[in-house]
């Protein structure tokens, strides 16, 4: 006979922050002898069903991949098909978002991206700056490595000395704890070059799944691996704080009291 879980361990059971690399968009639109676009289109319904499960179930921070810095330095067309993709579901999206309590925060260089495209982003963060219900990380055209050196180049100009917190605490996903769970899709068993820093002590779920078909249940799956393993919540509460690695007096202040610079 199975036993009703007590409050305190269905909330045990729910990793406090997600962060998913959402594989599969184009290859699903092979699948389905479609093009490209709708591939997309449907990655970002899978997306919108994500993060509804997430909030459902209890998750206050969820991380996504949306593509890596190195699919910009690309043929000049790749590139050019991915940021009108992103900024067009911005633009629908963003404002649904917002009435939801999500919280949007774009992860990763903009100088390359057109200006309509830097804006977009800009506004979608403004409008959900003060919602609370979900921190939602966008990571495009992002690198973890490229982040690391940042972080290090930042605590220099700061005249930091750089030590494990400091550096951490000038990483671009400082504003929220490290994720409890990393999810890909798609069948690939690796990483790739994403929150190489933050996953050190996360648990990884690989699907087999590609992104548009990632339901509900899917995720119950993976959360419930997680669980299986004696998956915890982080106790950190900085999940809706604001970015350090912005920069600015605030942020250097903290890094150097993160490294005992006081």
């Amino acid at each position: 006979m199975t036993t009703p879980e007590t409050p305190a361990r269905a909330a045990a059971a729910v990793p406090h922050h997600v962060a998913i690399v959402m594989d599969g968009n184009d290859h699903w639109a092979k699948c389905h002898g479609l093009p490209r676009a709708a591939g997309r289109e449907q990655g970002v319904q899978a997306l919108l069903r994500c993060i509804r499960a997430c909030m459902a179930r209890g998750v206050r921070a969820l991380t996504v991949f949306a593509f890596p810095a190195e699919n910009l330095s690309g043929p000049a067309q790749e590139a050019g098909a991915r940021a009108p993709w992103l900024a067009e579901a911005l633009a629908r999206e963003a404002p649904g978002l917002g009435r939801a309590g999500v919280r949007l925060h774009f992860v990763g260089e903009r100088d390359s991206l057109e200006s309509e495209v830097r804006q977009a982003l800009a506004e979608a963060e403004a409008s959900t700056q003060d919602n609370d219900k979900l921190a939602l990380n966008v990571c495009c055209n992002h690198g973890a490595r490229q982040d690391i050196a940042q972080a290090a180049r930042r605590l220099t100009e700061w005249g930091v000395p750089i030590t494990e917190e400091a550096l951490g605490k000038a990483l671009a996903l400082a504003h929220v704890p490290d994720p409890d769970l990393l999810i890909r899709t798609a069948g690939e068993r690796r990483v790739g070059n994403f929150l190489l820093w933050q996953i050190a002590d996360s648990e990884l779920f690989f699907s087999d799944r590609l992104w548009p078909d990632f339901d509900e249940a899917a995720l119950d799956e993976a959360f419930a691996a997680y669980a299986g393993r004696g998956g915890q919540q982080r106790v950190d509460h900085r999940a809706l704080a604001q970015p350090l690695a912005q920069g600015g007096d605030a942020a250097a202040t903290a890094a150097r009291a993160a490294s005992g610079g006081g």
